[in-house]
């Protein structure tokens, strides 16, 4: 697995988008054999068949269905991955989020919005399969990528795969949203939102962002470090890794914690009528699973 990364860092630090694009499906592919299965067996289904081969050549994989998450703790390959997010050198999610920087710098077109939006495709399902990297966007640098892409000036496509990403980035990790608020995430949001430009689709996931975001946020406890055993590894998911900012507190502080009343007070400041949201919100309840 270090060969295929190692691979694709080299492709999505260059400066060809052809090289680009192909380090980003070197990424997708190994995600996805982590993530789908070919079957009932895990065993190769042709002779001399390899994963590291086949996360590289995607397009000659037959259709796969995903794994259940009890399974990804025995899946060998999401193991390895896993572990190798621990450290900086291997962490897949710094470094095509600096890729996705370098993008930004580069013409706009309609090439480079196709590498955005892959980019920002793999970045998701980084964030969601190994949560510990989610810390990164607790850095000014990392969240400022993210609201720069919900400009109004990018197209619709890129804006709400960015809110997509600023929902992962901010689950579960308390510290990020206060971030996002310093650096006046709220008024980007809300200004998209307000703006008659922005198209019905974008404003549809930028008000289910709202309502994200208005949910109340409760501490992260601390993580002494990722559990290696099958059957504890499936709990890593909710635990919190300092390793990859190099913090070694290892837990989410109670200072960091905004209650719903404090949320709503923030994001009155910017839009209307928010006691309508937080009401339909508790009515519904449509995030009764989530905890941000």
């Amino acid at each position: 697995m270090e060969a295929l990364l190692s691979l694709a860092f080299d492709n999505i630090a260059s400066k060809d988008t052809q090289k680009i694009r192909k380090g980003l499906r070197q990424i997708e592919g190994m995600l996805a054999q982590i993530c789908l299965s070919n079957g009932k067996s895990s065993k190769p289904s042709t002779p001399g068949h390899r994963r590291n081969a086949s996360a590289i050549n995607l397009g000659e994989q037959p259709p796969s269905s995903p794994k259940k998450l009890g399974a990804l703790s025995e899946d060998l390959a999401f193991r390895e991955f896993f572990r190798l997010q621990e450290g900086f050198e291997w962490n897949v999610a710094t470094r095509v989020a600096d890729c996705l920087e370098r993008l930004l710098g580069m013409a706009s077109n309609g090439q480079n919005d196709l590498l955005i939006l892959s980019a920002l495709s793999n970045l998701q399902g980084l964030l969601l399969l190994h949560p510990p990297s989610r810390t990164i966007f607790g850095r000014e640098i990392y969240m400022n990528l993210v609201l720069d892409l919900l400009d109004p000036y990018n197209c619709p496509a890129i804006q709400s795969s960015a809110v997509l990403v600023l929902v992962t980035a901010l689950l579960g990790t308390p510290q990020n949203t206060r971030t996002f608020e310093n650096m006046d995430g709220l008024l980007t949001v809300t200004s998209l939102f307000k703006d008659d430009e922005t198209t019905q689709g974008v404003k549809l996931k930028l008000l289910e962002f709202l309502y994200f975001y208005l949910m109340p946020e409760s501490p992260v406890p601390a993580a002494t470090g990722l559990q290696r055993s099958p059957s504890k590894l499936v709990n890593a998911f909710d635990r919190r890794s300092s390793t990859v900012h190099g913090d070694d507190t290892g837990c989410t502080s109670t200072k960091n914690i905004r209650t719903q009343e404090e949320k709503q007070h923030w994001l009155s400041k910017y839009l209307s009528n928010v006691e309508a949201l937080v009401q339909d919100l508790q009515e519904t309840a449509p995030f009764t699973s989530v905890t941000c």
